[in-house]
């Protein structure tokens, strides 16, 4: 008997976008990964001290765990700690490196940056993981998707995206 393979649970993508950046707290560098679906929900955020095979793993174990599903594409930028997590718990999945696709995930890291540029820096390592769980799932919440907008919605709600008038 033919059976079916479920791609994705809820409303997310089957196409993973994952990148980290630096977020320095007291002096002290950490990093900060992240994972972006295809339509640029925020899946989840992990800040670790690391940027090496274990904190990929980590990540992915965390996303695999909150998602109950792996992705059909995984799209990073060059780093080789991807690569190196994935061949370890994600082998049948397509791995895109390349840093020109990587875009969904470096706007993800936007609220944060906006954050340290007004001096509003994190105060611990611990409210800094606060911070970007939250905000990622609230920010869930208010993006619009142009598949729930007819035409003339969504040059109303969105008069910047739909170009000149």
């Amino acid at each position: 008997a033919h059976q079916l393979k479920r791609r994705s649970i809820g409303n997310f993508a089957d196409k993973w976008h994952l990148d980290e950046m630096v977020v320095s707290i007291k002096g002290k560098k950490y990093w900060l990964w992240r994972a972006v679906d295809a339509n640029g929900y925020v899946l989840d955020a992990l800040l670790q001290s690391r940027r090496n095979k274990g904190a990929a793993l980590r990540l992915m174990r965390k996303l695999l765990k909150s998602q109950g599903v792996a992705p059909r594409v995984m799209v990073t930028d060059k780093l080789r700690s991807y690569s190196a997590a994935k061949r370890e718990i994600m082998l049948g999945i397509e791995h895109r490196s390349h840093k020109g696709l990587n875009t969904l995930a470096e706007n993800s890291h936007l609220p944060v940056r906006r954050r340290e540029r007004r001096m509003m820096r994190f105060k611990s390592a611990g409210q800094c993981q606060r911070f970007v769980s939250t905000h990622g799932q609230i920010a869930n919440l208010f993006q619009l998707h142009r598949k729930h907008l007819n035409a003339a919605d969504h040059r109303l709600v969105c008069p910047l995206k739909s170009g000149p008038p």
